[in-house]
């Protein structure tokens, strides 16, 4: 089974871009996040296959 969401590092990683960029600038740049949970324990991830559409959509002619 392969993973459907990545977590902010993981998703960080992928782009190559820091953990600070994901959590401030993605959502600005139209990378929608995900919360699970509530309070503390709430985690953001980041469904791979809208990442990976979203990093295509950035290519430069």
């Amino acid at each position: 089974m392969t993973a459907e969401f990545m977590n902010v590092k993981e998703t960080a990683d992928y782009l190559n871009m820091s953990v600070t960029w994901v959590y401030r600038e993605a959502p600005k740049q139209g990378l929608s996040p995900y919360k699970f949970g509530r309070g503390r324990n709430a985690k953001v991830q980041y469904k791979l296959s809208e990442v990976k559409s979203w990093a295509l959509q950035q290519r430069l002619e």
